[in-house]
């Protein structure tokens, strides 16, 4: 396949070993002699860890026991705060953190060993909420459970207020959301003769779990090797929580002196590893009779659980997105993580922007509300535009184009005219339509992509070109879009490039997989790694020939009179040199101006934009909520692979519908979470799958993506939470100002509106 590959959707890399039931997990990777690990997570949220009671019947020469103090270096897992240890020593501060770790040559002994061991454990007061972290009735972390604060301030406050016509005020909040990736998380720790490490795992970050690998153990970066197997689902939660696995694992290994593999069944997925942050977001706001934003005033708080883990980063995503898509000149934004005794929460899909866009989208609907206008005029009234400037400094100059997917999304789903039919409804059932507005920066905050040093390095052999970057194919299609950039690149047909799966010890840093960097930025690399590679050949055919560089165009090279293709040449260079690669890195300008200490600046180089529309349709005697129908319009830039650019939005979006509704996880007063296995924790289904509409707009290209693409993998969950409770608003009458927005929220929510207290539920 030659010419144009971006923009086409060619088959997927691992689509047949995938359908097939080839592609190995982590469970699956045959290793003679592997031991099976497994951790001793605390059964309670809070206490002091007095020690172990192990049943002298039990045959403990036949396994290996390790606890805090057994651990190889030093007991933390390095991330962004080197606050969680690998093991409990004294304290333990959430239930299911790990307080010892067991390996034994097979399940049945390894159970066995788990049923013979008791910890003993003096249990402590435990902070369960966010309002008990915020008034201190028992410190978690530091002096005052305050993991990290930011401000962000524009313009004058009082004045906005003083011009404003209304104060609309309001408090939304938001639950966990589980991420429910198809496989577990999984780790296998192969020690080597020659006293190296090789870590074998379900992840995101390959050089994330390398960093903590090599931070906790103290050993040389080359004695550690990383390699990703292939990976199940991640969205978010197997960016550092596989590092946390890879040190119990490695542990393990080195002390039993033979492979060990520990991969977690669904319940100590559910109940052990990191969630979405639960939220709670103040909002006041000054407006004109017309709809017309003057001020702007929130406050954000996240609980971040007992340690820091992703929290700052989480937080920053949320402070920047708090003002949604709206022109504000007059804004403060205030936000704090705080901790509490609960599992630490991480990173999942939009990771802080789903929690500060529902707030905000629905604080839109609240002012729409009060003023008695329509949601979405009172969106357009007030949307961003290029020039205008974000509450932290930065001017949109860009590919800004909110109001075009907010016009076209209305459009596709027949908004206006579906608002008129909705109000003349009567009888049991109804139907209801919102819609929501969101945006993403693509890429790390700030100035994070500027320092990450992306690497990706290109080589050939054997008639292929392999691209070697660190981005993890989770199941999204990087090992696939990755490629397709390359051969548009190269000018070689897509079907001559390879992607292997990351290993560190042959694939360079190209940072991690996250926050939507792996298409935008880490393709951009993969390009520019590419360039290089065309700019050396042309200049190896030039010397061959005794004259200047050849010139390369439409997938060939031209010098006088002759021609080669890519491959015919790189077989030259090759013959003659024994190797041909090439490195690429970040070029200049792909990053802007960033003042952390201040968290001001050019935040984020580009932006995506989605609006959405969602038509329910509610049972008022039952409660049940059924979405129908979803149209979608979305500005990603140039979409890379289309069909997987669909397939990311309806995926996403299906998630945010989840959690708009049904997806319930809570803390219990236990300080556990409350669902265990898959029976209490409901997700969508087929047969909860709306009928989908979706457009990708391409009004314009992004200048620093490859071909032009921005950020696509955390949009679609941005904003479907909101226009799912508009719609729930529009069908019943109720305000939602949470979600999950449960049938029992929603037959609560109308026993209000209608004057009635709600019965007890047990």
């Amino acid at each position: 396949m030659n010419g144009k590959v971006v923009g086409t959707s060619v088959p997927r890399k691992d689509g047949i070993d995938k359908v097939t039931g080839r592609a190995p997990f982590v469970a699956d990777i045959p290793v003679p002699g592997c031991w099976e690990g497994a951790v001793v997570g605390s059964p309670v949220p809070h206490g002091i860890l007095k020690g172990f009671e192990r049943d002298p019947a039990f045959d403990w020469s036949r396994v290996v026991f390790l606890t805090a103090r057994d651990l190889r270096g030093k007991n933390f897992v390095h991330l962004v705060r080197d606050d969680l240890p690998i093991l409990a020593e004294e304290r333990v501060a959430y239930a299911t953190q790990g307080i010892a770790l067991l390996a034994a040559p097979d399940e049945a002994l390894l159970r066995g060993a788990l049923k013979a061991l008791r910890p003993v454990l003096e249990p402590l007061p435990a902070v369960l909420s966010l309002e008990d972290s915020l008034g201190r009735k028992g410190i978690v972390w530091g002096e005052d459970n305050i993991l990290d604060e930011y401000r962000i301030q524009r313009g004058d406050l009082k004045k906005g207020f003083a011009e404003a016509d209304r104060i609309v005020e309001g408090i939304y909040r938001t639950g966990l959301h589980e991420q429910l990736y198809l496989e577990t998380q999984g780790m296998l720790a192969l020690p080597q003769d020659d006293g190296t490490l090789e870590v074998v795992g379900s992840m995101q970050c390959p050089y994330y779990v390398h960093g903590a690998l090599v931070q906790s153990l103290g050993w040389d970066p080359e004695r550690i090797r990383v390699r990703q197997a292939v990976t199940g689902g991640g969205f978010g939660g197997k960016e550092d929580f596989p590092s946390l696995l890879a040190l119990w694992v490695a542990n393990l290994a080195l002390a039993a002196g033979r492979p060990v593999r520990l991969v977690y069944d669904r319940s100590d997925d559910l109940l052990g590893t990191p969630k979405r942050h639960p939220s709670r977001t103040r909002i006041v706001a000054g407006v004109k009779e017309d709809g017309t934003l003057t001020a702007l005033e929130v406050e954000l708080v996240l609980d971040g659980g007992a340690f820091t883990t992703l929290s700052r980063v989480v937080q920053q995503r949320a402070t920047l997105h708090a003002q949604g898509c709206y022109r504000v000149p007059n804004v403060s934004i205030h936000s704090l993580s705080v901790a509490t005794h609960m599992v630490p929460c991480g990173a999942y899909r939009g990771f802080g922007a789903p929690q500060a866009l529902f707030a905000m989208e629905r604080h839109m609907d609240k002012i729409a509300l009060v003023l008695n206008l329509d949601p979405l005029d009172v969106r357009l009234r007030n949307v961003l535009e290029e020039g205008d400037v974000l509450p932290c400094g930065q001017v949109l100059r860009d590919a800004v184009h909110p109001k075009e997917v907010l016009l076209r999304a209305a459009e596709l789903g027949d908004y206006r005219n579906k608002r008129v039919a909705h109000a003349a409804q009567t009888g049991r059932v109804r139907r209801g339509v919102g819609i929501s507005l969101a945006l993403h920066g693509g890429g790390f905050t700030g100035d994070g992509e500027a320092n990450m040093g992306t690497t990706v390095r290109v080589e050939y052999a054997s008639g292929v070109f392999t691209v070697h970057a660190s981005s993890a194919d989770m199941g999204q299609g990087i090992g696939t879009v990755h490629p397709m950039i390359a051969a548009q690149a190269l000018g070689v047909p897509y079907d001559q490039v390879a992607c292997p799966r990351p290993d560190t010890a042959v694939t360079p840093n190209s940072g991690p997989t996250v926050a939507s960097r792996s298409t935008m930025y880490v393709g951009r690399v993969v390009q520019e790694a590419c360039g290089a590679l065309i700019r050396d050949l042309a200049a190896f055919l030039g010397d061959r020939e005794g004259t200047g560089p050849a010139r390369f165009e439409e997938g060939r090279f031209f010098l006088k009179d002759r021609s080669w293709t890519t491959r015919e040449a790189a077989d030259l260079a090759r013959e003659a040199r024994g190797s041909l690669e090439a490195c690429g890195t970040l070029p200049p300008g792909c990053t802007g101006r960033w003042d952390q200490d201040a968290f001001r600046g050019e935040a984020y180089k580009a932006y995506s934009w989605i609006a959405q529309t969602v038509e329910v349709e509610a049972d008022l005697d039952t409660y049940e909520v059924t979405p129908l129908e979803v149209a979608v319009a979305a500005e990603i830039g140039k979409a890379i692979h289309p069909i997987l650019v669909e397939g990311q939005i309806l995926g996403g979006f299906l998630q945010s519908l989840g959690w708009s509704h049904i997806e319930d996880l809570t803390l219990t007063g236990e300080g556990k979470l409350s669902a265990e296995h898959l029976n209490a924790y409901l997700i969508p289904t087929t047969l909860d799958t709306p009928r989908w509409k979706v457009e990708v707009l391409e009004p314009g290209t992004c200048p620093v993506g490859p071909c032009g693409a921005k950020g696509l993998g955390e949009l679609p969950l941005n904003g479907g939470a909101p226009a799912f409770v508009s719609a729930l608003q529009d069908a019943t009458g109720v305000f939602g100002t949470e979600v999950p927005l449960t049938g029992e929220k929603l037959f609560r929510l109308l026993e209000e509106r209608d004057g009635a207290s709600a019965p007890d539920r047990q």
